[in-house]
């Protein structure tokens, strides 16, 4: 099966008009639409076509600028909004000023995206992503649905229980994966994958984001024996992950190739999505997953 042309166009459309709703106000909304129309031309550029002209390179680089800066601020939406949905009497005073810190945050991250939104890159951005839709060529053999599938097969999932570092990873691939499926040409096929991958997607991105804000609230407030209102976030996100790792293992979308010895597995994904990049970016890092380092723009 290939992939639907006037839907790559099509994407392509969706991130302008993004681009422009996000350079007027970046609200929650507008931040997190660009984010998702701009990974899908990423996934476009560089999981499903093969070859990439200068002005695409260019677009993809500058593309991933904005993306960083308006996924520091969707980083904070994400906690807010659980933080918002959490009904616990555990210390509300703590809660209403962790509150106010992401929210003073959330302005401080707002206003570098808003200093990088000039209308010199809208402009450029805006002209490359025309270009790129003028110009863009397809191979007639590339097949959407292959490739969403070598992308989950590639997580090499070594035996023994699911850990937080391999739950990120499928955090990121089935992602990715699921943007590559919806570029293949309608389908039964096609729609049941996406559907799946849709789902789980969920499932971890909600762990996921109670994650962040669990790490968020342990720097600001104390670790669990110093808070009960971290104590209950640390309960809640073991519940989120208990969840996670039980839809990871009933989806029939996802079958890995298991290790022999983890020690010794180092096979790397044909055409896999580059999980680093994105795993540096993540707020709240900690030292024991390579998921969770030092360098947290989204």
């Amino acid at each position: 099966m290939s992939i639907a042309p006037e839907r790559s166009r099509l994407t392509l459309q969706k991130t302008d008009r993004a681009l422009l709703k996000l350079a007027s106000g970046q609200d929650a909304e507008s931040v997190h639409t660009f984010r998702t129309t701009s990974r899908r031309v990423q996934t476009l550029l560089e999981q499903i076509l093969s070859d990439r002209d200068r002005n695409q390179k260019k677009l993809l680089k500058i593309l991933e600028q904005i993306r960083r800066r308006a996924g520091k601020v969707r980083d904070i939406d994400v906690q807010l909004a659980a933080l918002r949905s959490l009904k616990v009497p555990q210390e509300p005073r703590r809660k209403t000023q962790l509150v106010h810190n992401l929210l003073g945050l959330r302005a401080k991250h707002e206003k570098k995206l808003q200093k990088l939104l000039t209308r010199e890159v809208i402009r450029e951005v805006r002209k490359r992503l025309k270009r790129t839709s003028r110009t863009l060529k397809t191979a007639s053999s590339c097949d959407a649905l292959k490739i969403a599938r070598e992308m989950l097969a590639g997580v090499v999932r070594p035996a023994g229980p699911v850990t937080e570092e391999l739950l990120h990873q499928y955090r990121i691939v089935v992602k990715r994966a699921r943007y590559a499926a919806e570029f293949a040409p309608k389908s039964p096929e096609a729609t049941q994958l996406i559907t799946q991958l849709k789902r789980l997607q969920d499932a971890v991105g909600n762990w996921h984001d109670w994650l962040s804000l669990t790490q968020t609230a342990s720097k600001q407030i104390g670790e669990v024996n110093q808070s009960s209102l971290v104590a209950a976030l640390h309960n809640v996100t073991a519940g989120k992950f208990r969840y996670a790792v039980a839809a990871l293992s009933a989806s029939p979308s996802i079958q890995p190739r298991q290790s022999v010895n983890a020690a010794t597995t180092t096979t790397a994904a044909p055409k896999a999505v580059s999980t680093t990049s994105e795993q540096s970016r993540r707020p709240g890092a900690r030292t024991h997953t390579p998921a969770e380092r030092a360098d947290t723009a989204a």
